[in-house]
């Protein structure tokens, strides 16, 4: 017999009517968007095409190899491939926090972020602006550390949305959440 029956003979398994309102009760965001937020997103993006981290390392080889090339042809270290070697690698480096930055100067400016995360859509306001995205927008998400990240469904993920759990009120909000994205959209 299964011991999922209390002494009366009910069953006491299934959820109770407060966890069915949980799933459906929306979950408040409110944070300040950082440069840190966006270089998560951007990283998530980049780990999930994996068409950029390859044409970094191409691009790195191809340096490394001209480098290398010049240095054994000569029999010493040029100084002016050296330096151009330095600065690829510090551009590859250096590009996502430059983008991180650029959003920054984009959305930083409108302060305080209230997003609204519900069975139905995703709000995010601000002072001056309100956007409305369906669940239909996106293919999936990620989840890190101290973020969800969720990717658009175009081929190329034009669009991230970050939401970092610093955001969220309590430990029950996130778990809200994370049911609330589970359910809409999958993990990627």
């Amino acid at each position: 017999m299964a011991e999922s029956g209390s002494a009366d003979g009910t069953d006491s398994s299934a959820g109770t009517c407060d966890d069915v309102g949980d799933e459906q009760t929306p979950v408040q965001l409110v944070y300040r968007p950082q440069p840190a937020d966006t270089l998560v997103g951007l990283r998530v993006r980049e780990r999930v095409k994996r068409t950029g981290l390859v044409l970094r390392g191409v691009f790195l080889a191809l340096w490394i190899g001209q480098w290398l090339l010049a240095t054994v042809g000569r029999g010493r270290i040029d100084v002016v491939s050296t330096v151009l070697f330095l600065f690829v690698v510090l551009v590859v480096w250096g590009y996502p926090r430059l983008q991180a930055a650029s959003v920054q100067r984009i959305v930083g400016w409108q302060g305080e972020y209230r997003a609204t995360v519900s069975p139905a859509e995703i709000t995010c306001r601000t002072d001056h602006s309100t956007l409305v995205q369906k669940w239909s927008v996106f293919q999936g998400y990620r989840e890190t550390a101290g973020h969800f990240v969720l990717l658009s469904r175009d081929p190329n993920i034009m669009y991230l949305g970050v939401l970092p759990k610093r955001g969220v009120q309590g430990a029950e909000d996130l778990e809200r959440l994370r049911a609330i994205l589970d359910q809409h959209t999958p993990r990627v």
